[in-house]
């Protein structure tokens, strides 16, 4: 699977520049797995760290359920790898579905966001779903939490391709 990453404006509003963001750090994500088996994808970091490519792709499938449908729309996401049992889940079993179709559910998802945020009046926007406890957070701050969670996360994925293969620099 092969994804183009946007190039992100100099010079744009606040929306133009957090979704540019956004985009290119979900293609980033995509890129980091491109080419791979999932059994390669599978391969963890260092003990004991459950991380994996595998792991990332899936955990960012839930974040983006969760924060978009779950916390700004207030209603219940399906099809995450969570579970009430283990919310590491999609880090700790990787049996299941394989590396392409956990990117398409990744690709479903992050298309779902885009919806919801070009349904969303202003980023001022506050979400239904409160983020912890009774604090609840505008569209802005979920977008600015998003870039830096893939930030972090591509970061991740940065090491865990070059273990893989020697790849950088994706």
């Amino acid at each position: 699977m092969d994804i183009t990453r946007v190039e992100t404006p100099i010079v744009g509003t606040n929306e133009e520049m957090l979704l540019s963001f956004i985009d290119f750090h979900r293609a980033t994500l995509v890129q980091k797995c491109s080419g791979l088996t999932t059994e390669q994808a599978r391969q963890r970091s260092v003990p004991p760290s459950s991380m994996s490519l595998l792991g990332l792709v899936r955990h960012m499938t839930d974040v983006e359920k969760m924060w978009f449908i779950a916390r700004f729309q207030g209603e219940e996401p399906t099809g995450l790898f969570r579970t009430p049992e283990d919310p590491d889940a999609a880090f700790n079993d990787l049996g299941g579905p394989g590396l392409e179709e956990c990117l398409e559910l990744f690709l479903v998802a992050c298309e779902r966001s885009r919806e919801i945020v070009a349904e969303t009046k202003s980023l001022d926007q506050i979400a239904i779903g409160p983020r912890r406890g009774d604090q609840y957070v505008s569209m802005r701050w979920i977008l600015f939490h998003l870039i830096e969670e893939y930030a972090r996360h591509n970061g991740h994925a940065d090491l865990l391709r070059e273990v893989i293969d020697g790849s950088t620099g994706i």
